[in-house]
């Protein structure tokens, strides 16, 4: 706590509402907000200003890129993601990345302003009551009214956001309490109580390890930190178990050790899926609730009673036994886990597990060969280019699309956290994502990949990366079309699509109006020239990817995906 805020704590100062709210932000160790500015909370930027050299107010251009940033600013540190909108439209502009917040786990403090206390309740300009709003997107919302209580609902907010199953907060700021002048005293943080395993389950634990043929660990889920992440692979090593990582979440364990295996999610290795459905007896889910996509919606596990044996641990207790019923619930943080099964060592089961671990090895690393696809560009050997050329922290970050199932399967993650991609599949994370990343960790090389699609929706985040001087390198993969509704469309309703072919602009063209330079790829041969003038190039890059519309995913052309919806459909119509 600098000095003169020291002072103001220890008398009582008067201060109005705004200030006293930028004082705790500081005390709390906020170091970064995220806004777009509006007259509801001035009161806030106010106060904000006498924190000006401690607190980074990043000025965006849009709310969804706002809140999205403060997401991958949570998944990167551990802290919660701090963001300021106005009311009303601001307000709504900004669910996209609190609803990816509450889906994915992430720590997230959402600041709206709001109509003045004396205009409740009459649909007043721009007036959404906030509760019943984002009732069902955040773990917690209310209103301050008071002034003087803005440091209980601070440390209350923070302690919300990060314990149990970690999520987004938000409060409303009626404009005219962040005026009120008072005296109030200022909160004192305090460590958020950590949930761990009792002894009797971690013996329980062992018992079920003694007795696996063919055991699994999937890592993922929230509160994890590079600690976790060494712990985690230590456990894999000491005991010989193989490891896989639910959706999105690859980066949990370096993809090149011997014990990892993959990633379950969309489009994974159908023999990692194979096998936990018909040949795994013992599955450990160390942080994931095991969600629709990370389940193959809800169809790789038996509910309510797996297949096999079943441990899930979860830092959030009401995640445990509401879809599954595991052996074991364990109630606790990764980290708490991990410590209590530091003791834990078999070296039978190396032994035992060796030939089962090699096979799934081999299967994962088999999946990673490129596959040949339609046109001069190949997805496949561009993922493979920069995981073998890139250094082994480079930040990766995209939002949704079919684009991203090449991401997924070719580009191996080195190092924790090198993976922001929404587990909510909210299209256009990547952009404002990869920004938030490079303000946070300057040191470290960013990749932005996107679909033509994806791109367009926060691409005027470009805006904020020149005026904060980020050097992220973007990829858009243009493949003229909103690829995955294509494929359903075709898989689904053969030769009758409506609504997903895209008319694009330069994109090239558009990056340098922001004053970033790029150029456009149309072959594989070419894609690694430009990687290099990307990664030289100051303030950013953008490379767009030319590709063949045929070329829908690894392994499925569009023009297959239509003979497979038309054989479908012939199928059905066929007489019983």
């Amino acid at each position: 706590m600098n000095e003169q805020l020291s002072k103001a704590s220890e008398k009582g100062a008067l201060r109005h509402g705004g200030r006293v709210l930028a004082d705790q932000l500081a005390i709390l160790g906020a170091d970064t907000l995220f806004c777009v500015p509006g007259e509801s909370f001035l009161g806030l930027l106010d106060g904000l200003y006498e924190h000006r050299n401690s607190i980074r107010v990043v000025t965006c251009r849009h709310e969804a890129g706002a809140s999205n940033m403060a997401d991958a600013y949570a998944k990167l540190t551990g802290k919660p993601g701090i963001c300021a909108v106005t009311r009303g439209p601001g307000a709504t502009n900004a669910a996209n990345g609190i609803h990816t917040a509450y889906q994915d786990s992430s720590p997230m403090i959402v600041l709206v302003g709001q109509v003045g206390r004396g205009m409740m309740d009459r649909e007043a300009f721009q007036e959404i009551d906030y509760r019943r709003m984002f009732g069902e997107m955040a773990k917690w919302v209310a209103q301050i009214d008071d002034a003087a209580r803005i440091p209980e609902y601070l440390s209350r907010a923070w302690n919300v956001a990060l314990s149990g199953r970690p999520g987004p907060v938000v409060l409303a700021l009626p404009e005219d309490m962040l005026a009120d002048m008072v005296h109030t005293g200022d909160l004192r943080p305090k460590p958020v109580a950590e949930c761990a395993p009792t002894p009797a389950a971690i013996g329980k634990l062992e018992d079920l390890l003694a007795k696996a043929a063919r055991p699994l660990l999937v890592v993922g889920g929230p509160s994890w930190s590079p600690a976790c992440a060494d712990a985690a692979i230590a456990f894999a090593e000491r005991t010989g178990i193989p490891v896989a990582a639910s959706f999105r979440c690859q980066d949990y364990v370096d993809n090149a050790h011997t014990n990892y295996v993959g990633a379950i999610g969309i489009a994974p290795s159908p023999e990692l899926t194979r096998r936990i459905r018909k040949e795994v007896d013992l599955l450990i889910a160390v942080g994931p609730r095991f969600g629709e996509m990370t389940t193959q919606g809800y169809s790789l596990i038996n509910i309510p009673n797996p297949r096999m044996k079943f441990v899930h641990v979860h830092p959030g207790p009401e995640e445990l036994g509401q879809v599954y019923a595991p052996d074991i619930s364990i109630a606790a943080t990764p980290s708490a886990f991990w410590d209590a099964t530091g003791a834990i060592a078999d070296d039978d089961g190396r032994r035992r597990w060796s030939a089962w671990r090699a096979e799934k090895r081999n299967d994962y690393e088999a999946f990673l060969a490129p596959t040949d696809v339609p046109g001069a560009l190949n997805m496949s050997e561009v993922m493979r280019h920069v995981s073998e050329t890139m250094p082994k922290d480079t930040i990766i970050a995209n939002g949704a699309g079919n684009y991203s199932v090449w991401v997924h399967r070719f580009h191996q993650h080195r190092a924790y956290r090198s993976q922001l991609a929404p587990t909510s599949g909210s299209m256009g994370y990547g952009v404002p994502a990869a920004i938030a990343a490079k303000l946070v960790m300057p040191e470290r090389e960013v990749i932005s990949i996107s679909g033509d699609g994806c791109f367009l929706m926060t691409a005027q985040e470009l805006a904020t990366a020149k005026k904060y001087g980020t050097s992220v390198i973007y990829l858009v993969v243009n493949n003229g079309m909103y690829g995955t509704i294509r494929m359903h469309q075709e898989r689904n309703h053969p030769g009758r699509t409506l609504a997903t072919e895209l008319d694009n602009p330069d994109f090239v063209t558009y990056a340098q109006a922001f004053g970033i330079s790029g150029e456009r790829v149309k072959s594989t041969g070419e894609f690694p020239a430009a990687l290099e003038r990307a990664r030289a190039a100051k303030g950013g890059y953008l490379i767009e990817l030319v590709v063949d519309p045929e070329a829908l995913t690894p392994t499925q052309t569009l023009s297959a995906a239509r003979a497979q919806g038309e054989a479908g459909l012939m199928q059905h119509e066929l007489p019983r």
